[in-house]
């Protein structure tokens, strides 16, 4: 299949707001016309090769080049196709999307795969906050799809997710799993404080012992039948873990309790009740 590159041509000092960057909108177009698409920057409208140059036409692979920190919602809402992205990306990367892929070999910023509904999105980098969450005022957040970051990502990760899978690689900042409804966050490093507060359903899964609020209480030690099947998931998608043995019994904690308290969290390194709470 034909690949549509296209290359920053300088470094932008202001954000850019490009939805046009999209398999659904550009496997349809001519080159011509994909240069001319409309891409906006502040309150003035532009062409879109004002920005990048652009090889080739009617793709739904899409290779973008340069350091795109400054531009904001590439893959938005895309069903299907696919997105590389050889350098950093901007915010809102994948929000919305509901199918397809998204590789990028470097950083992405806020709101990664805010409110997708299915998908991959993989980061070789680190993210920023509300990675799979929602919107500010919306009660649904990621819905479906999974994500995969290899470094670290920053506050309110999957803050009301319902469904899907996120799994991080490095350390994550305050609020994983906020508000929870439902779906699976996995974390092989540590996590800020307060790490499911007001979760009602879903799972997190911890490699490294965490510090709890003292509305989850422990469950039990087990092992749960899940596990391997979903660290044999991870593994078909390229994840690595630590080399340690993870097919063995966790912890359970089961909270938020000051809310519905349905959701569980698992920790797969010994750690003791009395060690864990926090204010």
């Amino acid at each position: 299949m034909t690949t549509l590159s296209l290359r920053l041509k300088e470094k932008l000092l202001l954000p850019l707001e490009a939805e046009v960057l999209s398999p659904d909108i550009l496997k349809k177009l001519p080159e011509e016309e994909i240069r001319v698409l409309p891409v906006h920057q502040g309150n003035r409208r532009y062409r879109l090769s004002d920005f990048f140059e652009v090889a080739g036409e009617k793709s739904s692979c899409l290779e973008i080049q340069g350091n795109l920190a400054q531009v904001k919602w590439i893959g938005r809402g895309m069903t299907d196709g696919s997105i590389v992205i050889q350098g950093n990306a901007g915010m809102h990367l994948g929000a919305e999307m509901a199918g397809g892929s998204i590789t990028v070999y470097g950083n992405a910023s806020d709101w990664l795969g805010a409110e997708m509904a299915g998908g991959l999105i993989r980061i070789q980098g680190d993210a920023g906050g509300q990675v799979g969450a929602a919107y500010r005022g919306s009660r649904k957040g990621m819905r479906n799809g999974t994500i995969l970051i290899d470094g670290t990502a920053g506050i309110e990760v999957g803050m009301r997710m319902r469904r899907g899978l996120i799994c991080i690689g490095g350390k994550v900042g305050d609020f994983a799993g906020l508000q929870m409804l439902g779906g699976t966050i996995f974390l092989c490093s540590s996590a800020g404080i307060r790490t499911g507060a007001w979760m009602s359903r879903g799972t997190i899964v911890a490699l490294e012992p965490l510090k709890l609020l003292p509305t989850f209480h422990y469950a039990c030690t087990y092992k749960p039948l899940f596990m391997g099947l979903l660290l044999n998931q991870l593994r078909d998608l390229g994840v690595s873990f630590p080399e340690r043995d993870l097919s063995g019994q966790v912890r359970r904690y089961v909270g938020d309790t000051s809310g519905l308290g349905k959701g569980e969290i698992l920790i797969c390194r010994s750690q003791e009740p009395e060690a864990r709470s926090q204010n």
